[in-house]
C-alpha cells in the first residue's frame, strides 16, 4: 500500500514538475519570436493525462507493485530525462516552434523521431502493469494512441516548415 502511494506521488510529483517546466519554456520561447502550431487538440492529452492518473489513484493506490513492469517503468524514466536533458529550453508539452531553430539531432533523438512519445505511450501501458491493471493499461492506449495520431501529425507538419526554413 506504502509502495503504490509513493510510486502514484512520485509520478503525480513529476507530472506537476513538468508542466512548471514547460510553461516556463513556452514563455521563454514565446518571447523569442517562437508560435504555437495546433493548439486544439492539447486539451485533450491534459485531460487523458490527468483522467489517467486520477484513475490510477483510484484503483491502484493500495494495490502491491509487480517487480519487473516497475524496472520498466524505472528504465523509461531514464529515457524520460534523456528527452528532457537533450531539449533543455526547449522541451514542452505543446508544439511550439522557434522559426530560424535547427531541428534536435543529438542525443536519443538521433536513434527515433519523436523518442518522448515512446516515453509517453511506454508510461501509459507500464504504470497500471505495475499494479496488475492491464484493461486500464490497455483502454488507456487506445485512447492514447487517439490522441497520439493527431498529435504527432500536427509536430511533424511544424517541423516540416522547420526543414523547409533550413533549406532556404
Amino acid at each position: 500500500m506504502i509502495a503504490a502511494s509513493t510510486l502514484l506521488a512520485f509520478v503525480t510529483i513529476e507530472r506537476l514538475g513538468e508542466l512548471l517546466l514547460a510553461r516556463h519554456n513556452t514563455k521563454a520561447l514565446l518571447a523569442k519570436g517562437a508560435y504555437e502550431a495546433a493548439p486544439g487538440h492539447y486539451v485533450f492529452i491534459v485531460a487523458l493525462h490527468a483522467a489517467w492518473l486520477a484513475g490510477l489513484w483510484v484503483l491502484a493506490w493500495d494495490k502491491p507493485i509487480e517487480p519487473g513492469w516497475l524496472a520498466v517503468f524505472i528504465l523509461l524514466q531514464g529515457l524520460r530525462f534523456w528527452v528532457l536533458g537533450t531539449l533543455g529550453k526547449r522541451w514542452t508539452t505543446r508544439i511550439i516552434v522557434l522559426p530560424g531553430s535547427p531541428l534536435v539531432r543529438t542525443g536519443p533523438y538521433r536513434f527515433l523521431s519523436h523518442p518522448n512519445y515512446v516515453v509517453v505511450i511506454g508510461e501509459i501501458a507500464v504504470l497500471p502493469l505495475c499494479f496488475g491493471l492491464i484493461w486500464y493499461a490497455l483502454a488507456f492506449s487506445a485512447l492514447n494512441a487517439f490522441v497520439l495520431a493527431v498529435r504527432v501529425r500536427e509536430e511533424n507538419a511544424a517541423l516540416s516548415e522547420l526543414r523547409h526554413d533550413a533549406r532556404h
